[in-house]
């Protein structure tokens, strides 16, 4: 029997329509004869690049089941379709049951009450593309352990990407490095009779690297980078790598060995963002010049542009959906996203941004609003004002995640975190200062301000913008990163129309800062991290997360785009294994929506 029954409805082949197959198809004598005796195939759109209608028709459709195997074709001439779906039906049931009993032999009425159900809400689930797990409650992020290894580069570490057991980076020293992380269930492992003294490793291993030239810009034969690396992505299978740095060059690696398979030169400007399509070798690309370019990687191929921002491309998220190809972007300081639809050819914006955040800007410019101070009064003289009442303008939008295929999350300079749908053109919900702010600026830090130095006035509490965003897919869980030296958990809630905070993932242990007592539980004045988180990704350990979450941050002491704000924190690379908790009853299955 075929094994499409037994995995994830993800990685199942999808099916023509019956009115697609039974539509005439132009090809040539010969290959008509030699396809007569094969059952009907799907065309991977990624195999002809040239995107002729016949195959986008065939692409747009999808099914639940698979063609029938060749030896069942002679059984099935007579059968109705209602027929032939019964029988898929019953056997896929009975397949699922044989599994289930193979891996714990339960009770025949608990398989078929609750194992059952269970795995085909999640199958319904994830073909209607929405959130179907709510894991942030089953997530103990406090107590996540937490360990980091420094890359030793001189410059700024600017993104990172997670396929386990390992997971790359890349910097401004124009380097790309292959990591590998440490298992915890294996580090965490006691053998009988062992000795106690012995440790095994849980720092991350560096295993490979490759630098750049760049003094190779001109050369468009040499298949590496000439200028600073600051976007990459990893594809579901983890065999594709793709990196594109400052000088236009977009490169797709074989992940394994790091070799480099093929350059692109296509974009005009920077690379700024890159992300594979969920389950596929489908690469999207955003650049500075305000366009996203669409890639087969497994061909090494282009496939189109899509045109629509008005300004530089700084994130991108390819779509969850197998079935369909779509992505989301956000153009910087145009404060919009654009869902593309690539086979309909069609984009949905949504706008950003308003007046009146500008308007408080301005006053915060003229000093009416200052520091607070403990008795309510603000540090510069003026008015008793509450400090929650600025309104930081927002400047552009900077980075973008899916939730699942109506939901997604938008991270600003003002430090911002949105909820959006796809069928409203405004916010579900923001949370303002999702990092907070930083302290106010010393007076003689304020060099354009000679009147600030004069009267040492402090200068203005400014917010820490969302550097790196992440999400689990098909999941309410979202992790934001900025530079308070914290990644940040938020949940989205159960109506799909709100966002709250979970917590801090990780925690500082005792006398674990320079040999002090600190105490267990995180605070704003003491950070795990150094430095601004430039890169986040996420993902789950076991069957459906059942053994945890492993989340891993790109820390470097730059921002990603830019020079300012440069200090003196380690480049480095760190990993938070996230549990999940044990309730009262000992069990910790992650509940379906039951809406869903």
């Amino acid at each position: 029997m075929s094994s499409f029954f037994t995995v994830p409805a993800s990685q199942r082949k999808r099916k023509r329509s019956e009115a697609a197959l039974a539509e005439p198809k132009k090809r040539s004598a010969a290959s008509a004869n030699s396809q007569a005796d094969r059952p009907p195939r799907r065309s991977e759109r990624d195999e002809s690049i040239s995107g002729s209608d016949e195959d986008s028709e065939g692409e747009r459709d999808a099914g639940f089941f698979e063609e029938p195997e060749e030896s069942e074709t002679s059984q099935d001439e007579n059968e109705t379709a209602a027929a032939k779906r019964l029988r898929l039906a019953e056997r896929y049931l009975e397949n699922i049951r044989n599994e289930v009993e193979e891996d714990g032999g339960f009770d025949a009425a608990d398989i078929d009450r609750d194992l059952i159900a269970e795995r085909l809400k999640e199958d319904v689930a994830e073909t209607k593309g929405k959130i179907y797990r709510n894991i942030a409650e089953e997530l103990d992020f406090e107590q996540a352990s937490h360990v980091f290894g420094k890359s030793g580069l001189q410059k700024a570490v600017t993104g990172c990407a997670l396929r386990l057991p390992y997971a790359w980076t890349v910097s401004k020293d124009l380097v790309v490095e292959k990591w590998e992380i440490a298992d915890p269930t294996v580090y965490n492992a006691r053998e009988p009779n062992q000795p106690t003294n012995i440790t095994r490793r849980r720092t991350p291993k560096r295993l490979l690297w490759r630098k750049g030239n760049k003094n190779m810009k001109g050369d468009k034969d040499y298949l590496g980078h000439t200028g600073e690396i600051i976007s990459i992505a990893v594809s579901d299978s983890g065999r594709f790598l793709a990196t594109g740095d400052k000088h236009a060059r977009l490169i797709i690696w074989d992940a394994e060995n790091l070799t480099p398979r093929k350059l692109f030169t296509r974009h005009r400007d920077a690379v700024t963002a890159l992300s594979f399509r969920r389950g596929t070798e489908q690469l999207f690309s955003g650049g500075a010049d305000r366009a996203v370019l669409v890639w087969a990687a497994a061909e090494s191929a282009y496939i189109e542009t899509l045109h629509g921002h008005e300004d530089a491309v700084i994130g991108v998220a390819g779509g969850l959906e197998v079935n369909q190809e779509t992505c989301i972007s956000v153009g910087s300081r145009d404060r919009s996203a654009r869902l593309w639809k690539v086979v309909e050819e069609n984009q949905l914006v949504f706008r950003s941004g308003t007046n009146t955040r500008q308007k408080g800007l301005d006053k915060l410019r003229k000093g009416r609003f200052g520091a607070t101070a403990n008795d309510g009064t603000t540090t510069n003289g003026d008015i008793k004002r509450d400090d929650d009442e600025i309104v930081y303008a927002e400047g552009s939008v900077d980075c973008v995640a899916l939730l699942d295929a109506g939901l997604f999350v938008t991270g600003s300079d003002n430090g911002a975190l949105s909820l959006w749908s796809v069928n409203r053109k405004k916010p579900l919900q923001t949370i303002p200062l999702a990092h907070g702010r930083d302290p106010p600026l010393r007076p003689e830090d304020m060099s354009a301000n000679s009147d600030a130095q004069q009267s040492a006035r402090p200068g203005p509490t400014l917010p820490r913008y969302i550097t790196a965003l992440a999400t689990v897919p098909f999941a309410d869980l979202v992790l934001t990163g900025s530079w308070d030296g914290w990644i940040r958990a938020w949940r989205v809630g159960a109506d799909k129309r709100s966002i709250e905070p979970v917590g801090k993932v990780g925690h500082v242990p005792l006398k674990d800062v320079d040999g002090m007592t600190v105490g267990a539980h995180p605070s704003d004045d003491i950070s795990l991290m150094r430095g601004i988180v430039n890169g986040l990704s996420v993902q789950e350990r076991g069957e459906r997360g059942k053994d945890g979450l492993c989340v891993v941050a790109a820390v470097g002491k730059e921002p990603r785009l830019a020079r300012w704000m440069a200090g003196m924190a380690p480049n480095s690379l760190h990993i938070f294994e996230v549990s999940r908790k044990v309730l009262e009853n000992g069990i910790d299955d992650v509940p379906l929506n039951e809406e869903d």
